[in-house]
């Protein structure tokens, strides 16, 4: 199956932009409290690995706070910390930030696959959230260096590429989620492969499921952790009507 990535892409069928919307939205219906719960995951994740790289800067920041009152007080900053601490700072930082987005990765990918299971109605069990983390690590660390190198350069030229990369970046994760055999170098030019052939339809459903997402904020922000997962549900319904899924799952593309 893993084989014929490039094959089922050349033969894939055209996405319908409004089609996918549409069962978007009603399959969001359906995994609302999926979402809650992987949303909850996220962030009992993410709250301890902040804490980790703030704790180093509370005495400056409790300084801050005793301080704010007073005219005269000119904050040291910085000042109080060595240049090799800082470096050794800033280095676990992204570290820490990295380790952080391949645990995310494993979680998404997770949501992938029980959207699969609740829209093709499937009655088997869609694993653990970091299952992906256990078995391929390896992978999902390089995927995000390779993410993190492909922005950096799209936008160190002058932003403009980072309108053309953020399409098939979008697609890393669907297609590691569905063909986790695949070497990260070809889950790269699966994506830009898939991501230039349809690249206005999928760039349109990118920038309006994440304003979407953005609604979130009515819910006093807290809401973003939810609706956030509705790009990944455009995401899903792209790759599921453009590659669609191997013989075992017995389902093909499609634009119905």
């Amino acid at each position: 199956m893993n084989s014929n990535i490039f094959q089922r892409i050349e033969s894939s069928t055209k996405p319908d932009f409004g089609d996918i919307l549409s069962k978007s939205f009603d399959l969001f219906q359906k995994l609302f409290m999926e979402a809650v719960k992987h949303g909850l995951v996220s962030l009992l994740v993410v709250v301890p690995f902040i804490l980790i790289i703030y704790v180093p800067l509370m005495p400056m920041y409790i300084e801050l706070l005793m301080n704010s009152g007073d005219p005269y007080y000119s904050p040291s900053g910085l000042e109080e910390y060595s240049i090799a601490i800082i470096i050794v700072w800033v280095i676990a930082v992204l570290i820490i930030s990295f380790i952080l987005q391949v645990v995310i990765l494993s979680i998404n990918a997770h949501f992938y696959k029980v959207c699969k299971n609740i829209d093709l109605e499937i009655d088997e069990p869609a694993g653990g959230y970091f299952d992906l983390l256990k078995n391929n690590f390896g992978k999902l660390l390089v995927l995000s260096l390779a993410t993190f190198g492909i922005a950096i350069v799209a936008t160190l030229l002058c932003y403009l590429p980072i309108f053309y990369v953020m399409v098939p970046l979008q697609l890393f994760l669907p297609i590691l989620a569905f063909n986790d055999k695949l070497s990260v170098s070809e889950i790269i030019k699966a994506a830009f492969k898939l991501g230039n052939k349809y690249w206005l339809i999928i760039f349109g459903l990118v920038i309006l499921s994440s304003i979407v997402a953005q609604l979130g904020i009515i819910l006093c922000g807290i809401g973003l952790v939810v609706t956030a997962y509705f790009v990944h549900i455009v995401m899903y319904y792209l790759y599921k009507d453009t590659l669609g899924f191997d013989e075992r799952s017995e389902e093909i593309p499609s634009n119905y």
